[in-house]
């Protein structure tokens, strides 16, 4: 008898398994998964109720697959493989552009397509989720209705501290944080601090906010405070209001900020300097290189080092496409060998400091993807790594006494770091 009772539980488990392959079968996608069905070690579901809340769709009427957006994938083929009509997909395209341009969706976005949970798995809303906080939430019913939506986002302060042996990425991330956080260090002392000429053995401590959904990090907010040691020297990064706006100071209370950026664009290398004779890497002769070279990979995005108006969009066979900035009456600089402007930069037009004026190309008279990036002063060549650009305001004199104590209250917690 017992024996009977096992080979009836045995036929049962796999009928069972069919039934559940024939309904689901329709809703599996590769690369997709039915969070919704699979308990935890607990028995319960294994998709927190949270997920159906932050929506506002009933937990117990539908059921979610989600995906990521592949490759050349469009907003009509997910929705197309979901049994979503093509009439209501027009509608949707159709919608307001405002809350929802579907043109805009990203390869490895997250989505969620919500079905009814009855046999008839009828697809019932889409969720699009462009990053971690917000997401778009699509009615699939006629009319088409779109609302956009966020998560409760909290801040954690968090504090990381390393040594550097090879980069700053590689020591953010050897020291457990992000290394986004690295790219935002560098843009706070990017006036003060070479990050192309960091040595073996500089330091850094940091402290800063972390975004948390449900206890869950989802990403890095901003420096609240920092420290550097770089080539035996200590910069400090101390945050001040003044005017209204929050920017960093060193500890004597000078601004960070200069006049001029060290370097016209990020994380990339210094493949040849400034120079009277250097053999031409093309014509193979002797010349001036009054420039400084940055390989950088094409699409690498340039800076414009400082405030000014541009003077020159151009193109020749030697420079490729290049944009010359003049800052003042003092000095002016140039970027060659672009792969194409940015997108509004022409003659005449004015642009701040960090602006984005173009992206790295191999145009011109070039052995591979770079940045040619010149600077004048009162007319000559001068070698843009030798400038030395004043600061901007420093914290003033009637502001000095709160000054001094925010940077004790920081420059106390950074030392103990």
């Amino acid at each position: 008898m017992e024996k009977k009772e096992f080979l009836i539980a045995i036929i049962t488990g796999i009928l069972m398994l069919a039934v559940v392959h024939f309904y689901m079968g329709g809703l599996l996608r590769e690369g997709q998964t039915v969070s919704a069905c699979h308990p935890d070690e607990t028995g319960e579901p294994a998709v927190p109720e949270v997920i159906y809340n932050e929506y506002g769709i009933p937990e117990d009427e539908y059921q979610f697959v989600e995906g990521r957006v592949a490759r050349n994938q469009t907003l009509s083929s997910i929705l197309a493989g979901h049994n979503v009509s093509a009439l209501l997909i027009h509608q949707i395209a159709n919608y307001s552009r405002e809350i929802f341009d579907v043109r805009r969706i990203r390869a490895g976005d997250r989505y969620r397509i919500f079905h009814t949970s009855d046999s008839l798995a009828v697809p019932g809303y889409f969720i699009y989720e462009p990053n971690a906080v917000e997401f778009v939430k699509v009615s699939l019913y006629d009319p088409v209705h779109i609302e956009r939506g966020s998560r409760e986002v909290t801040r954690k302060m968090k504090d990381v501290s390393g040594t550097i042996n090879s980069s700053l990425w590689n020591a953010m991330r050897d020291a457990g944080s992000s290394p986004v956080l690295a790219i935002e260090l560098s843009e706070i002392y990017a006036w003060t601090i070479d990050f192309f000429g960091l040595q073996r053995g500089d330091e850094f401590k940091v402290f800063y906010y972390e975004n948390h959904i449900d206890s869950i990090p989802v990403g890095f907010d901003r420096i609240e405070a920092a420290w550097f040691r770089h080539m035996g020297r200590e910069f400090y990064a101390i945050p001040f209001e003044q005017d209204s706006v929050v920017s960093f100071f060193d500890q004597y209370g000078n601004s960070l900020r200069r006049t001029f950026l060290k370097a016209p664009l990020r994380y990339t290398r210094i493949s040849s300097g400034f120079s009277h004779s250097r053999m031409h890497p093309v014509l193979r002769i002797r010349r001036p290189h009054h420039g400084v070279d940055y390989a950088a990979p094409v699409g690498t995005p340039v800076y414009a080092i400082g405030d000014g108006r541009v003077i020159e969009t151009s193109y020749s066979a030697g420079a490729g496409r290049m944009v010359r900035i003049r800052h003042n009456s003092v000095y002016t600089s140039a970027y060659l060998h672009l792969r194409n402007f940015e997108p509004g930069i022409k003659p005449d037009v004015w642009v701040r400091q960090g602006d984005v004026i173009g992206y790295v190309g191999t145009t011109g008279m070039t052995t591979g993807p770079l940045l040619v990036f010149r600077v004048w002063r009162n007319g000559q060549p001068v070698d843009p790594l030798s400038i030395e650009a004043p600061p901007v305001e420093p914290v003033r004199e009637d502001n000095m006494g709160d000054f001094v104590r925010v940077k004790r209250m920081w420059t106390d917690r950074l030392d103990l770091l």
